[in-house]
This record gives structure tokens, sequence and C-alpha cells, in this order.
């Protein structure tokens, strides 16, 4: 074949594996953009756009790795190896770009945010649920960042190779799912801590 590359699966079956690009240029560009607008929130130290930044990166982080623990998980882990190749093309690139952007965001508006509010001073009566955010968020982030994306661009490295080795595929997703499901559960503990904050 011309213009695909053929990988053995685990169970024997031919991987159909085509050109794909790993970091696709256009959502490069948006997570770019969307990176640019944090740093001017972040200088104009307004508390309408720190507070927009936090609550959106948050609230979309938080989806993701909801619904990719829960939902987009399980059923992967049941499709056979060839499907999952076919998936992580398609997903696993735009993940690439999406995540990173997400998490500095959420970080760095949330940091500013507490600062500018004066949350992160000992005599804040609800101190202690800031602490728990910034531990379970701290916890979230190197998953993120050090587990779940190395995970991702090894998957789409070795899907690039002229012969992928399915069985080191099939691992690698198979850590990927796992860990997307525990970052989902502890963006569970997430929501409980800010709206314990929101409502205290």
């Amino acid at each position: 074949m011309s213009s695909e590359l053929v990988a053995e699966s685990k169970a024997g079956s031919p991987v159909q594996v085509g050109g794909f690009s790993i970091v696709p240029i256009p959502g490069l560009i948006i997570a770019a953009a969307y990176v640019a607008a944090l740093v001017v929130a972040l200088l104009s130290n307004t508390l309408w756009a720190v507070d927009f930044f936090h609550v959106v990166s948050g609230a979309l982080w938080t989806g993701i790795d909801l619904f990719v623990g829960f939902v987009i998980g399980p059923i992967l882990g049941k499709l056979p190896i060839p499907a999952r190749v076919e998936f992580s093309k398609r997903f696993m690139p735009k993940m690439v770009v999406i995540m990173p952007a997400l998490v500095v965001a959420t970080l760095a508006a949330g940091f500013q945010l507490a600062l500018q509010q004066g949350y992160l001073v000992a005599s804040f009566p609800d101190h202690g649920w800031i602490v728990a955010s910034f531990v379970v968020v701290g916890v979230l982030a190197v998953v993120a960042i050090g587990i779940l994306e190395p995970a991702n661009l090894a998957v789409l490295f070795e899907l690039r190779k002229p012969q992928p080795n399915g069985e080191l595929v099939a691992v690698l997703m198979k850590r990927f799912i796992y860990t997307a499901g525990v970052t989902g559960a502890m963006q569970i503990a997430t929501l409980v801590i800010m709206t314990r904050l929101a409502t205290a």
C-alpha cells in the first residue's frame, strides 16, 4: 500500500496506519492564541478577565477529563486494537494541543485570582480548602503533563513508524485510559472543593 502503513496488532490482524499529523497546525494556532489572550488577561490583572480564564479553562479541563475517563475510556478499552488505532490517530493529536493550554490557563489564572482575592493568606477563613485545591490541581497537572501527555505522544510517534508495534500501542493506550479514569475521579474532588469555596 502506497499511502498506508500496516502494523500487526497483538491479535495478529493488520492495523491500517495512514499518514497523520502529530501536532495539528490549526489546533496549535488556536491554542497559541488562547495562551496569548491569557497572558493579556494576567497582565491586565482585571478580576473579570482572570476569573473568566480560570472558570472557562477549569470547566473545559474538568469536562474533558470526566468525559474521557468515564465515557471514552471504557468504550475504547473494549474496542479491538485496529479500531483503537484509528480512533487514536484522530483523537490524540487534538489532545496534544488542547490539554497543555487548558492546564496552563487554569493554574495561572487560578493562582493570580487567589492572590488577587487574598485567598493565599493563612488568616483566610477557608485557607484549608484553598490548600486542598492546590494539592488536587497540582497532582492533576503532573498527571496530565507528566504522564498522559508523554503516553499520548509515545502512541503517536509509534504509529508514525513504518512498522508500528501493535502490542506497544495497546499497552500505552491502556495506560492512557486508566490514567484518564484516575484524573476524572480527582476532578470530582476538585468540583467538591470549588463548590464548597463558592458557597462559603
